[in-house]
């Protein structure tokens, strides 16, 4: 169970690097990916039940000790990047499966890979677990309301499917985590350890089952849909940042808005849009899955350094005064 447990942290800290391989395995090789496409949902939603595993109470209890935080970070995660996505299919003229698929990936909650990202950051991490569980949980509303408000004009949106897929995919899973971890307690400490290898296998299986069923699609405007997909991600770190320097918040916290927000459930759109819409509209959060692990690793480096950077001028400028 060690052993497991090891390469489980291995494979978890080593996230960005597996979706990459296997996204360029299954551009290469489609025919040995495609078949994963059928499971999508059913991966995701053992990804949902593993993050019900890991939460606590406690975890929503925080929104009691600091609401005013959670609720700008929630409410940022739900506006920002949504109408990120609006303003940049709008300018780019996407085509209508592409342009959906950009919306759907603005309109998802924050994804767990956020938590771990803001810890490497020197964040606040309990912040950054509270506004992702209330995110999630108020997903199944918000996800298909704001679709259905942005992406109408472009494909028919209809909200009580997506309403019924989130509550499948997401809620459900995630309270049966939440029950197996109040009924087994600290007993349930011993499988957690292997829940990042889970997770990392999920992802990875959802982004290659996208990519290998697109792989025509990518290669004609893969460039354009990878272009749009950067673009979002880090207007999203620095909106977030921007803004919660704006409301004078602290720097862990600043550090916390900007990875939540520029951060989404790629997994969770890609399966929403490949059910919904079309295959080619899940190629825009396949690639946000590839890109944002690459780019929070980056941007959790540079924040990490940026802390240190800021105490040392501190100390600086109290040797000067005290000279």
């Amino acid at each position: 169970m060690n052993a497991l447990a090891r390469l489980s942290q291995f494979i978890g800290s080593t996230f960005g690097i597996w979706v990459i391989i296997f996204a360029i395995l299954s551009f290469v090789l489609p025919g040995g990916f495609t078949w994963i496409a059928p499971y999508i949902n059913l991966l995701l939603g053992i990804i949902m039940f593993g993050m019900g595993l890991t939460l606590k109470l406690t975890d929503f209890k925080r929104v009691l000790k600091a609401p005013k935080t959670v609720f700008i970070v929630v409410l940022s995660q739900y506006t920002i990047m949504p109408l990120l996505a609006l303003g940049l299919v709008v300018l780019f003229q996407l085509p209508p499966e592409i342009a959906v698929g950009v919306i759907l990936v603005g309109c998802t909650p924050g994804g767990t890979s956020s938590n771990v990202m803001t810890f490497l950051a020197k964040g606040n991490t309990a912040l950054s677990v509270t506004a992702t569980a209330v995110s999630t949980v108020l997903a199944p509303i918000l996800t298909p309301a704001l679709t259905l408000l942005l992406a109408s004009a472009w494909l028919p949106v209809s909200f009580m499917d997506l309403f019924i897929s989130i509550i499948q995919i997401v809620l459900i899973p995630i309270a049966l985590g939440l029950a197996v971890r109040m009924l087994l307690g600290d007993h349930v400490e011993k499988g957690i350890s292997i829940l990042p290898l889970i997770s990392v296998v999920g992802i990875v299986g959802v982004v290659a089952a996208v990519v290998s069923n697109n792989t025509e699609a990518i290669m004609q405007s893969g460039l354009l849909i990878f272009g749009v997909v950067i673009l979002h991600n880090v207007l999203g770190y620095l909106v977030g940042f921007g803004l919660a320097k704006v409301l004078k918040f602290d720097l862990a916290d600043q550090k916390t808005v900007s990875i939540e927000v520029g951060m989404q459930n790629s997994g969770l759109a890609a399966a929403l849009s490949a059910a919904h819409f079309s295959p080619l509209s899940a190629v825009p959060a396949a690639l946000f899955s590839v890109w944002h692990n690459i780019s929070g690793s980056m941007a959790a480096t540079w924040m990490s350094k940026y802390r240190e950077n800021e105490k040392e001028a501190e100390t600086v400028k109290n040797e000067e005064v005290r000279v």
